[in-house]
């Protein structure tokens, strides 16, 4: 028996330090600290939720960027995923993550990336197959990435003036803006955010 109260007040410790004390802790500091990051790293544009830095999201408008393939769907939500059931229940279950995993050799793949490659050549004519960087054809491992790279940014860049009015160089200077260089100089690759530069190109219309 005084084993077996041992192990029960040791167990009942831990729970409270572990499940309770820590916890509380770590999220009191992350929000004090790092409230930003701790909050999913949200952009607000006129007080109103426009986004994360951290997923990325779905552009078809020809003025803005294009970011990376995705396997699940970018968007926080559709306008299918706020429409009720026959319950009157709004189910969405929010944004998932991960890829198909498709061999190179699955047709399924090839038919998708073909199907990408004739799109993106159909709306920037001036670019040639073999100079579509592979991001704009792959997607991530989580399928979430908000960010391109400046290669896939630059190739873009000749479509979107033309269709914003907005000079080349002007689109160049946003995009190194929120251009990314490697961590400490030597780690990851240089990356652009997608939806940052797409709310300065949004910014730029609406004082036209």
């Amino acid at each position: 028996m005084k084993t077996l109260k041992r192990s029960i007040l040791i167990s009942v410790v831990l729970l409270i330090l572990c499940g309770i004390i820590y916890p509380l802790a770590m999220t009191g500091i992350s929000q004090l600290v790092f409230n930003k990051k701790a909050n999913g790293s949200m952009i607000f544009v006129n007080g109103k939720e426009v986004g994360s830095e951290l997923i990325g999201q779905s552009f078809t408008d020809p003025r803005f960027f294009h970011g990376r393939i995705s396997a699940v769907n970018y968007n926080t939500y559709t306008e299918a995923d706020t429409k009720p059931d026959k319950n009157g229940k709004v189910s969405y279950t929010g944004v998932s993550s991960g890829s198909q995993n498709l061999a190179p050799s699955n047709k399924a793949l090839t038919d998708r990336v073909q199907k990408d490659i004739d799109e993106f050549l159909k709306s920037h004519p001036s670019v040639k197959k073999e100079d579509i960087p592979t991001d704009l054809l792959t997607s991530s491992g989580s399928g979430l990435d908000p960010n391109i790279s400046p290669e896939s940014a630059k190739i873009q860049i000749p479509a979107v003036s033309k269709a914003t009015g907005i000079s080349e160089a002007e689109l160049q200077n946003i995009v190194n803006k929120y251009t990314e260089e490697r961590a400490l100089g030597i780690f990851g690759e240089p990356r652009v955010n997608v939806l940052k530069v797409n709310l300065e190109i949004a910014t730029l219309l609406n004082t036209k």
